[in-house]
């Protein structure tokens, strides 16, 4: 039998190390919790872009970056987002449910503004966004999508001016685009088409109203104002 003096450092070391293990939990999932609590509110009327842009302003910034280093038009961008997350930031694909009640595994790694699954997301990580990017910032989501349609651009030759086409491939993987997989998928093409209508009717409404974000900082008058 082992000595009791020396049995109960033992004890104690294993008592707070469970303490230490539980409190590192729960400050994480209470981290997790409060970055959900600070990101923006997902806009009041996402039928108008104007008025999504007047709410956050920022995210215009971000996706005419995203347009300018990759060449999908802002309107597109956003009707992609809309469609995937309603432009909530935290979102993820809800659980399987066993005996209805009981919670199961989700259908799908897919998270944040652009739904994104973890292994392109990856792969976008170590391409172009940085060890930093995350799916739960519009400034990533939107590069992200401009960053995935250069690719499907690249790889299956859609036009960056096609976007239900290029929203095809981006639920399809460009591979599955080619097979021709989304052919017998009427959910996704009405997607699809859903995501082109919106796109359309976006930029439509961006064309009225862009020139208030292109020029709303003190130093954006003259050649600064585009």
């Amino acid at each position: 039998m082992r000595p009791l003096a020396s049995s109960l450092p033992g004890r104690r070391e294993g008592r707070w190390h469970r303490l230490l293990r539980t409190g590192l939990a729960a400050g994480t999932l209470g981290l997790l919790g409060g970055c959900a609590a600070l990101a923006p509110s997902p806009p009041a009327d996402q039928s108008n872009v104007c008025e999504i842009f007047r709410e956050q302003p920022r995210w215009y910034d971000y996706a005419r970056e995203s347009e300018a280093r990759w060449g999908t038009p802002i309107a597109t961008q956003m009707a992609f987002i809309q469609q995937e997350s309603s432009f909530q930031s935290h979102v993820r694909p809800p659980r399987q449910r066993y005996l209805g009640f009981i919670p199961g595994p989700r259908p799908s790694s897919a998270r944040g503004y652009a739904q994104a699954l973890d292994p392109v997301w990856g792969e976008y990580r170590d391409e172009a966004g940085g060890t930093l990017a995350r799916r739960s910032h519009m400034k990533h989501a939107t590069d992200f999508i401009g960053w995935y349609n250069a690719r499907s651009q690249r790889q299956a030759g859609i036009s960056l001016n096609n976007p239900e086409h290029l929203y095809l491939a981006y639920h399809e993987g460009a591979g599955g685009y080619q097979r021709g997989t989304w052919r017998g998928k009427p959910a996704v093409q009405r997607a699809a088409g859903q995501v082109a209508s919106r796109a359309s009717h976006y930029q439509g409404q961006l064309a009225s109203c862009e020139a208030e974000f292109q020029c709303r900082r003190f130093y954006q008058v003259g050649p600064f104002c585009r």
